[in-house]
Parts: C-alpha cells; structure tokens; sequence
C-alpha cells in the first residue's frame, strides 16, 4: 500500500516536471505564430491605406472630371434666374382674365417670403439647412447602402440646395453620375449664394401640382391668396405638397385624408422645430383643408383681350422674352362694357339666324309632295355632287335623335348632319332634343364642311354635310377722350388665338365711309352743313352709281339731309370736286391706316377696314379731330427688367375742332331723322352712321356719344351675302341699341360741348340760305357752321315769287321721270331707302376722277 502510494507521488511529481520543462516551449510557439499575424495586418492596414488613397484620388479624379464637364450649367448669382412665368392679363379694375405663359410662375423675391412659410419648408425638407454646406452625409450613406443593397436608385437624401440644383440645373434622371453633379454643383451653388438666395430659387421653382410652380402661383390656386395673407395651416399644407405634388393635392377628392396626414406632419415638426406654437399648429391639425375652388373665375370671359396684350408684350419687349416675362398687364378693358357688348352682338346674330332661318327649317314640304322638292333640288345640284363652301337646300329625310344625326337629301344625294351634343349658346340654347327642332319635310340649310370629323361618324349616311351657318360679327368700344378700348368682341364665340374680326378682318365700310367725304369737304371752307348739291343720276367713266333705291333721286339737297338719307350720288359729287386724295389723307390722319383706294368709288366706301380703326377714326372726330392711336394697355406691373418707352409725341390735329364738331353734328341728323332712326328712342346725343357694303356682304354701324365711340360690323367671313333685306340699319343698328340701353345711362345727359368758332344761324330748309324772319316753322332750321362760312343771303319768303324756280324746271327737263332709268343700283346705301338688297347693281368699281 505505501509503495504504490509513493508510486503514485513520483507519477505525479513527474507530471509536473515534464508539464515545467514544456511551457517555455509552448509560449514561445504562440509569440512565433502571432508575429506573422501582426505583419499581415500591418501588410493590410497599408493595402488598405493604399487602397483608401487611391478611391480617394479617384474619387478626386470622377469629381474633377465631371465638375469640369463643360455643359455643366451654373447659376453665380439670383440675378442669373430666368424662370419661365405667367404673365397675367387683368382688366383695368384689376380681375384676371387671361394668362400667357409656358410654366405657370410668378417670381417672388425673398423680402416678399413670409417667414411662417420659409419655416414650414424647412420644416417639412430640410431642418438643418441653415446649419449644413448644401449636402446630408449621413443621409447621403444611408441612401448609398439601401440602393447599393437593392441593385437600383430607390432613395434619395436630398437637401433644398440638392434640390435647387435638381430642379432646374440637372435632368430628373437617377444616375449616379447625375447624383456626383448634383453634389458638384450643390457645393458650388452653396459657395456663390447665400442661403436666403437659395430658398428663394427653391421657392420659386419647385412644382405644386395642377401645372403651378412656385409658391406665388400655389397661394393663388389652392386659396386665392398673396403670400402675405397665408396662415400657419395653409404654409404647412403649401410645404407639404413637394413630396408628390399630384397624389398630395387637395384638389382631388381621393387626396384629401392624404394631404390632410401630410398637412398635420409638417406643423408637428414646426413645432419640434420650434417654429410654431403648439396650441396653434392643434388649432389647424384641428381644422379641416379649406381651398378656393375657382380663384381666377373671369379668366376666358375676354379672349380677344389676351392676343392684343400679347401682341403688344411683343412689339415691347420681343417674342423671346414673353416665356420668361412675368408680370401683370393691366389693359383697358372694361369687364361690364365687355360683357354687354358681347350680349348685344349674339342677340342681334340671333335675330339674324332667325329671320334668314339658319339651323332651323326654312319651310315645311307636306309628305307627298317630297318627291317633287328633291326632283326641284336636284336640278340645281352640280353634276358631280354639292362643292365644299357652296350652301344648299336641302330636305330631311329621317331624324335619328339618339344618334344625334340628320338623314337629307339635296337632290338625289343623301347625306347625314351630325348635330352637336349638348346645349348650343346660339343655335340651341335650351336644349331642345333633335326630333323637336327638326320633323321629316322641312327644308334646312346646308353647306359641305371643309374637313369631316375623324372622331364622328355617320351611321344613316355615307355622305355629310352640315347646317349651314350665320353670319359673324365685331364690336368694338372706345372712350374718345382717353382714346382707351373699353371692349371688343370678335366674335359669338371664340377663343384665344382665333380670328379677331374687331382687330384682324377687313371688310368693305360702305356708307359709314361718307363722314370722311363730308369732313374733307368742310375742311376746304368751300362747303358747309347746309351746302346744296343735286342728287342726280351722273355718269363717271361708263360708272354709273345708283341710290340705294334705284331710279329715286331728290334734285338739290343740302349735305346734312345727303348724310342722313345716305344719298350716293351726292358723296360722289361732293369727292369728285374735292379730289378723293384729300379724303385719304384725311381718313388716314384720322386714323385709318389700311390702304384706300384714291377713286371715285371711295365716296360708297370701296376700301377696306377693320373694325378698330374705323370706330377709331370716328372717336377722333368726337374728340375735336384730335387723332390719337387706340390704347389697350394700361400699365404693366411687376416685370422684373422693365423697358422705359419714350412717351408718343402729341398728334397734330387732323381737322379744326371746329369742323370736327359741325360734321359730328351733321351725324346726328343720320340718327335724328336718317338711316338710324331707330337708335332715337334710346334718348341720347347720339352721331352716327350705317353702312351696307355692295350685296349687302358688311352691314355698319358707328355710333358716338360724348363717352363712347361704338363701332358695329355683321357679316360672313367668306364674304357671301348677307341675304335679302339685311343693312346696316337693320343689321348692324340693333346690337348698338341693345348695347347702349346697357351701358349707356350716363350718356341721357351728357352733350357734345360746341368749341369757339362755331355759330349758329336759322337757315332755309329749302335751300340753305338764310331763312326770312317770315319763314313758317316747319320751313327752317337751326345749323352749325364754322365761323366766317355762314350763308349771307337770305332766301325768298314764301309771299315773294319764287324767281329762282327754275332751278328746278331744269332739272326735269334734263333728267325726265327718274323713277325707271334702268341703272343698275349699288347697293352701298342703307335700309331706310329700300330693303331689296338683293336688286343690287353693279359693285362700286375704282375710277379715274375726272
């Protein structure tokens, strides 16, 4: 037992021994495996320094590379931002009526920014922008690692300035090499602006949805507001929009649990932020989204107005710079005056459409008697089917009201109409459904439209044709003091960019031209008011001109009674003796600037004029005959590099005041006991004249009182006939009727005010002369003449014989019974004398004068 206990103690004494002998052994084994270790790490920790050095260097070389990309654009200061904006057109109280623009932008400078809304950005895009050099590091890593992680560009951590730079310096593409520019440029932007430079571009830029940049254009939109006059709930719902402009906007009813969550985002981190007391972002957390769900409601009302500012921005500033303009033209428009002249204009097409029955039957033929029409029609028809713009007849066949759809036939050549869908403002304003407009039988205008709708075919036919439609009209509203266009309409109905027919179409004036005949004549001091002429046949160089009634002539008449009856042959003479040159110059000093022709056929008013500057030239005789261009513009506001334009210089007068006067006071005989008789009942100092242009293509009428120079024109644009019995004084005089009872309540007491160097004195009715003390009433009259042209004799009283009566014995016996000479009539006078507009003779031609 003790020996196998010593035993065990020298096994274990052993143990211990060898384990001694060993240990240096071991350490030393691990400090030799170790030292290869530290040297790889140290070998790695170089690699990677290398390696470190080397992504920086190109790194370094990718950012120098790129930032020397030389389409690489750059913005040094503010002053270099040209945002495309809105320019927006107002009337001249101030409402909106019509914008011109590529983006809808309104600059704002960054004094203009309130600081609630600058705060509710920053809160909602950026809260460490006024801390940081343009760029998020941190959020920059994260969005790296989660794109490189998923295989493609999923995030982003954009920073206002990132932003400023994507916008409107880079393309919307997600790239990394767009993303190394965008860093590029965001340092530089961050190094040339300062920052309240840069959130004034951010502002100004960024998109709101609905085709709106900007926040000005926003403030407009969503609430109808300027900057100034947002509160902390509409900031917060403006700042929250930018995130996804179009899936936030409240615009859209299934947007707005969305834009309200946003809304209620932005105004906690206001107040995170400490930009916003809390009770007051609960208050609008707490209030329900209020937006203005028509802020610009007039725009459209005036679209002619928008091509005339345009055209005006043009002429001012260049075509270039309209994109990029911005501003507020103020023009001259006055919205009331607008709005009833477009009125009047569709009453008066509508009495027209009615009385020639445009778009609706012409007659009713009885069923069995069809066949006999259209066997009638198709005589008339050309042999190879109706030309395109030809107008025809035409009887329906079958109604097929649920297709909205007209079968007709116009002789042996059936065709579909295709009626429109839905009320039209002037052929069916009540809406009346197809079958109770039109019945089988009825005999219906037609013309054959230049193109046929792509969209609409017809079902009952293979062949299409349409109604055939009225005539179009213009009126056109000048104050004659201030020269200012207070309306002007173009049209029933258009839009912009369409056919002005106020500004753009020239139409024959016809009669209304003979005011200028007549002023050139006084302007010679061989005329007067009460100068006699003889209306008489006369034969010019084989032109023979006719009255307005044919083969009706009064013998000798003075000017007044020549101008208020419309006479031809007395315009004629009175031009033939003066010389058709001195009426151009007149007519042009006035203010018609369209070529006339110098000829004898001017006196029936053969040339062409728009309805702007002939209405323009009749304000610059109610103004004393003081010409003066039309002005459509008032003042233009807030264009950031305006241009100063020298005042125009002051116009010489085209005809003494005086003359001016007496021939305006001639015109009002024209509406006293004339042409325009009708227009007396509106009880006003009106001067004025019809015309009707040869087969009654142009019906006019110029009206002036001392406020308002209204011009009127009727016709078609391919000039086809107005139809028979259309004038002016039937045509054209109602619109300015129903015009004036509108607007011109002012006018009951105004007066045309008599300048120095106009007398008065009692005349002759007869002749012109003097009138005897002696001289019953209804024998004389009160006229006007320019001082120094007054007549000095006096004319016989009615117990004197009349030695002077064979004046008129030689007229009868030079001309015989006038009443069928066989003259082919011109039909350039007016309504009062004969409503056959259709007996017309010969169009009034250019003839040498002799």
């Amino acid at each position: 037992m003790a020996a196998k206990k010593a035993e065990k103690s020298r096994s274990r004494a052993g143990t211990g021994a060898r384990k001694r002998a060993q240990t240096p052994r071991i350490k030393q084994s691990a400090k030799a495996r170790r030292r290869p270790l530290l040297t790889a790490f140290k070998w790695l920790l170089l690699g990677g320094l290398v390696i470190g050095a080397l992504g920086a260097a190109a790194a370094a070389g990718i950012l120098w590379h790129f930032g020397n990309d030389p389409d690489l654009p750059e913005i040094r200061s503010v002053g270099d931002y040209a945002p495309k904006q809105v320019t927006r057109i107002a009337a001249r109280d101030g409402t909106s009526i019509g914008e011109l623009y590529v983006e809808r932008r309104s600059y704002a400078p960054f004094e203009a920014m309130p600081e609630l809304l600058i705060n509710a950005f920053i809160a909602a895009e950026d809260a460490d922008f006024f801390r940081h050099s343009g760029l998020d590091y941190w959020g920059m890593a994260r969005a790296a690692f989660i794109n490189l992680k998923s295989g493609e560009t999923k995030q982003g951590a954009s920073t206002i300035t990132q932003q400023v730079v994507k916008t409107f310096l880079l393309s919307p593409e997600r790239t990394y090499k767009r993303k190394l520019q965008e860093i590029i440029l965001a340092r530089r932007l961050e190094q040339a602006l300062s920052k309240e430079d840069i959130l004034t571009l951010y502002l100004n830029q960024i998109y709101f949805g609905h085709g709106r940049y900007g926040v000005v254009e926003a403030s407009k939109y969503y609430f109808g507001k300027q900057l100034s006059e947002l509160h902390a709930g509409e900031t917060a719902m403006l700042a929250g929009l930018v995130q996804a402009p179009e899936n936030i906007s409240p615009k859209k009813l299934a947007n707005r649990e969305r834009a309200k969550r946003r809304q209620q985002y932005v105004l906690e981190q206001m107040v995170r932020r400490g930009f916003l007391d809390r009770d007051e972002a609960k208050k609008w957390i707490d209030e329900p989204i209020r937006i203005i769900k028509d802020p610009f409601p007039d725009l459209g009302v005036a679209p002619e107005w928008i091509g005339v500012a345009r055209k005006h921005l043009v002429t001012q500033y260049g075509e270039e710079r309209i994109p990029t303009l911005g501003g507020r033209v103020v023009t001259t428009l006055d919205l009331k005056i607008q709005n009833a002249a477009l009125r009047a204009l569709r009453q008066g097409l509508r009495g027209h459409d009615k009385r020639r029955k445009y778009h609706r039957p012409v007659r009713h033929i009885k069923p069995d008697k069809i066949g006999l029409e259209v066997a009638k029609l198709a005589r008339r028809l050309p042999k190879g089917g109706p030309k395109p713009g030809e107008g025809y007849l035409a009887v329906v066949r079958s109604v097929h009201s649920a297709d909205g759809e007209l079968v007709v036939d116009l002789g042996d050549y059936r065709a579909a109409v295709m009626v429109g869908d839905g009320p039209d403002p002037r052929y069916n304003p009540d809406d009346k459904p197809l079958g109770k407009r039109f019945a089988i039988g009825d005999v219906v205008r037609v013309r054959v439209p230049s193109r046929r709708d792509p969209e609409r075919q017809p079902k009952h036919a293979g062949e299409v044709v349409e109604l055939a439609r009225g005539p179009e009209g213009a009126v056109v509203v000048i104050d004659p003091n201030t020269r200012e266009v207070l309306a002007l309409v173009g049209g029933f109905d258009i839009d912009v960019a369409d056919f002005d027919r106020a500004t753009q179409a020239k139409r024959q004036p016809g009669s209304t031209f003979k005011p200028f005949v007549y002023a050139a004549a006084l302007a010679t001091g061989r005329y007067t008011a009460a100068s006699i002429v003889n209306d008489a046949p006369e034969v010019y160089n084989l032109w023979k001109p006719q009255n307005y009634k044919k083969g009706a002539f009064e013998g000798p008449v003075r000017l007044r009674h020549a101008l208020a009856k419309s006479i031809n042959t007395v315009s004629i003479r009175v031009l033939s003796d003066i010389g058709p040159e001195a009426v151009v110059e007149l007519a042009r000093k006035l203010g018609i600037e369209s070529e006339l022709p110098a000829q004898l056929s001017l006196a029936l008013g053969s040339g062409e004029v728009t309805p702007i500057e002939l209405t323009n030239a009749f304000a610059s005789l109610a103004a004393g005959g003081i010409p003066a261009e039309p002005r459509f513009i008032r003042q233009i506001d807030d264009v950031r590099t305006p241009i100063e334009l020298p005042p125009p210089p002051p116009a010489e007068p085209a005809l003494s005041p005086q003359a001016a006067y007496v021939i305006t006071d001639m015109m009002t005989s024209v509406v006293n006991q004339g042409t325009a008789s009708a227009a007396s009942k509106l009880d006003m100092p009106i001067a004025g004249k019809t015309g009707t242009s040869n087969d009654a293509r142009d019906a006019w009428f110029i009206g002036m009182t001392p406020n308002y120079a209204v011009g009127v024109w009727v016709g078609f644009d391919d000039n086809r006939p107005l139809g028979r019995g259309e004038s002016g004084g039937k045509t054209a005089l109602p619109v300015y009727i129903d015009l004036m009872e509108q607007i011109g309540q002012r006018e009951k007491s105004a007066r045309w005010e008599m300048p120095n160097g106009v007398t008065q004195v009692r005349v002759d009715t007869a002749t012109g002369l003097l009138a005897p003390d002696s001289a019953p009433i209804d024998t004389a009259y009160t006229e006007v003449f320019v001082a120094g042209s007054e007549p000095t004799e006096y004319a016989l009283a009615p117990d004197e014989m009349a030695a002077s009566s064979f004046v008129q014995d030689e007229y009868d016996d030079a001309y015989g019974d006038n009443g069928d000479d066989g003259y082919g009539g011109d039909d350039y006078g007016d309504d009062e004398y004969d409503q056959d507009s259709d007996d017309s003779g010969d169009r009034a031609a250019p003839s040498p004068t002799p």
